[in-house]
């Protein structure tokens, strides 16, 4: 991946593997952009995230890491951010760092992505979970606290499908996401799931593309063996669709590179 934005640490106590084997396997991969994104604090759902008092190591670790590889690689950092209404704590989003993620992994505060609680799914109406969900991505895009929206399509992980169209389901959020001017990433970790393809699919990607909303590229990787893995699959997606350019950000500020 040219472009590789999403990508996790040891402190968010489910990924494995050192800052320096993350970057090394990204040089190798030859990849020229790639940002740590750690999952940010919050006082919900501790065990899978990092602690506040982990935040000022992490972010020194991070930029340590920009300038001891600054020759070979350019190194960002951000967080990945749980939106969450009521649990989003200043600390992380007032952040000093180079972009946020914003991600929904929690309906109503039920984890639909955690193997633990997909029992669930048997007794909710799957059409009406997925509307959930993205009304939950809209309201994340119209709150403008973030630049990139988090693997578009989690909801599908188990490949529990809705019998609607998902284009339908979707629109209200993908205008909100195009309105805030967010960039939507392309995360390779759906294939490593049930649902065995990236996030966002390729339906979903198309109407992106329609309504010119640009992307970005994630490994989305929590041990360093993962990172980049599925570049040939996400690059055919990406050239089928349509796009040219891949979006990062510095400082908050939105830049692309050639595909």
């Amino acid at each position: 991946m040219i472009v590789d934005l999403h990508n996790h640490t040891p402190l968010c106590n489910h990924a494995e593997g050192s800052i320096d084997e993350y970057i090394n396997a990204a040089i190798k991969q030859g990849t020229k952009v790639f940002g740590f994104s750690d999952h940010a604090p919050m006082d919900f759902d501790p065990e899978y995230r990092m602690k506040f008092e982990d935040m000022q190591q992490y972010e020194q670790d991070v930029l340590d890491a920009k300038t001891k590889y600054q020759d070979k690689i350019e190194i960002l950092l951000g967080y990945e951010v749980d939106f969450l209404p009521g649990h989003m704590d200043e600390r992380v989003l007032n952040a000093v760092v180079d972009y946020l993620i914003g991600s929904v992994h929690f309906i109503e505060e039920w984890g639909f992505d955690n193997p633990e609680f997909i029992g669930r799914y048997e007794h909710e109406d799957i059409n009406e979970i997925w509307q959930k969900y993205f009304n939950a991505i809209e309201a994340m895009a119209k709150s403008r606290l973030f630049d990139i929206v988090g693997h578009l399509d989690l909801i599908k992980v188990f490949k529990f499908m809705p019998t609607k169209d998902i284009k339908i389901i979707a629109k209200n959020a993908l205008l909100a996401i195009k309105e805030a001017g967010m960039v939507i990433e392309i995360n390779v970790a759906g294939y490593r799931k049930p649902v065995a393809e990236a996030y966002p699919s390729q339906e979903l990607l198309q109407e992106a593309f329609r309504l010119g909303i640009p992307i970005t590229l994630s490994s989305d990787a929590h041990k360093p063996e993962q990172v980049g893995l599925y570049n040939d699959q996400v690059m055919k997606l990406i050239k089928e669709v349509g796009y040219t350019r891949c979006a990062y950000f510095k400082e908050r500020k939105l830049h692309f590179l050639e595909l």
